[in-house]
């Protein structure tokens, strides 16, 4: 099953499990929600990478939106990219005492960088990604292994962000508990975790999903940049340096590296009208729902000492001989 012509009926010849109550179906070993499944199809058959092309990569709930804000702010900050995906940006921000143009302040993240198998090719019918201008900036959840081939075999660039799989698994739980009414309550915490251990959860298992970036990573580090959460906030000037770099849109001085942090910083992004009031068209969620707490540690809150030492247990054997070093 790899073609634009799937159906619901396809669904039937592959395993299903439930995460949260949602059906999830395995294919090619990962864990899909059926729509989502679908529009990777069409991705696969439709999306011709450009050399230009820049692909954002993630699992759920490990740092999507900051780096959707911070890669958006990097390629537009010279004035240059006023129109990226085919969308007018640039607003001057009033109240903002830096007086810059600032996009973000009208609209999420994900209205300039979206994510290809959730907003762009769930439409029906899908856009015409061809006519769109370069640069494209996308974003996607999806496996390695499951990227278009046009992706793999042009010069177009990806950067992935990860995280702490015990935070990844905390920030999902309050994530989808946004779903649940208030008669439902919170999803069992013991059960989210079986499912997560156990690979299945959207665009799982979580381990094999970083291993294969990591993994590409490594074989090919001038086409794919690895980040990590928990470097981007010890050490956020470094970082963003290193990945405005990588973009090819390195800083010009300090001041433009501090605006860039500035402008996407989580606190201030939570507190913009937009996101504090607006609502996710594609999903249907409020956009408060993208931004929580984005502190390091924040599982101490939730999970218990067992809970940990398994999850540490299970990221240790997951890594092992990998050379990659995720914090727990």
């Amino acid at each position: 099953m790899d073609s634009s012509d799937f159906t619901e009926s396809m669904l039937d010849q592959l395993p299903m499990e439930r995460f949260w109550d949602i059906p999830l179906y395995q294919w090619d070993g990962f864990w899909y929600r059926s729509y989502h499944l679908q529009a990777t199809m069409a991705l696969r058959s439709q999306y011709i990478a450009r050399d230009d092309d820049i692909i954002l990569a993630s699992p759920m709930k490990t740092g999507t939106t900051w780096l959707k804000a911070l890669c958006f702010s990097i390629l537009q900050k010279d004035g240059n990219a006023a129109r990226l995906n085919g969308e007018t940006v640039g607003k001057t921000e009033e109240d903002d005492p830096r007086h810059i143009r600032d996009p973000l302040v009208d609209n999420h993240p994900a209205v300039y960088v979206q994510t290809l198998e959730v907003q762009v090719f769930t439409a029906k019918p899908p856009p015409d990604v061809s006519a769109m201008e370069s640069p494209r900036l996308f974003h996607t959840h999806l496996p390695y292994t499951a990227l278009p081939d046009s992706i793999k075999t042009s010069n177009c660039k990806l950067v992935y962000i990860t995280r702490n799989p015990k935070d990844t698994l905390v920030s999902m739980w309050h994530f989808f508990n946004k779903l649940r009414t208030p008669e439902q309550g919170p999803y069992p915490f013991e059960q989210a975790f079986e499912s997560f251990i156990n690979g299945v959860s959207h665009f799982g298992p979580f381990f094999d999903h970083v291993l294969q970036y990591w993994d590409q990573s490594l074989k090919s580090p001038n086409k794919i940049l690895f980040l990590k959460y928990e470097d981007l906030k010890k050490d956020p000037k470094g970082e963003v340096k290193k990945l405005a770099s990588f973009l090819g849109k390195p800083f010009n001085n300090e001041k433009e590296v501090e605006d860039v942090i500035w402008r996407c910083s989580l606190e201030r992004l939570k507190n913009l009208e937009v996101n504090k009031n607006g609502i996710d068209p594609w999903v249907g969620m409020q956009n408060s729902a993208f931004f929580r707490s984005g502190i390091v540690g924040d599982w101490k809150n939730i999970m218990s000492k067992e809970l940990s030492e398994r999850l540490d247990q299970i990221t240790r054997q997951k890594f092992k001989d990998s050379g990659l070093h995720l914090e727990i």
